[in-house]
């Protein structure tokens, strides 16, 4: 499975951006992580392979949604009220498993990354 992440760029601060991740084929429980530079890669959202359960980060808690369609084999994130901590590449990130996993170790296909700049 290959996964095409998209949707990053540059906004102000209290802007919006939606990220997609678009899967080669279908694909299970999926997850959004970023990484900003010198840091490590963090988790940011995950989504069951049905969309019943999701996860997300306390520090994007409120701001970010995760939502899936499968029929598209497509998982988007809208990033609400962006802040210039936001700023990072976001990768998406896929798992053979219907569950959702807020462990980066846990999943098995990665996209290339998206950047996502915030300006204050």
């Amino acid at each position: 499975v290959q996964l095409q992440a998209s949707g990053g760029g540059l906004v102000q601060a209290g802007g919006s951006l939606r990220l997609s991740c678009a899967a080669s084929g279908s694909i299970y429980a999926t997850g959004w992580f970023r990484q900003a530079p010198g840091n490590e890669r963090e988790f940011v959202a995950a989504i069951s392979w049905r969309g019943g359960t999701t996860y997300y980060a306390d520090s994007v808690k409120g701001r970010f949604t995760i939502s899936r369609d499968n029929a598209k084999n497509t998982v988007y994130l809208q990033m609400n009220s962006l802040k210039p901590e936001d700023t990072a590449v976001y990768y998406c990130a896929a798992r053979k498993s219907l569950v959702a996993s807020t462990d980066r170790g846990e999943y098995d296909y990665w996209g290339q990354g998206t950047q996502v700049t915030v300006s204050s």
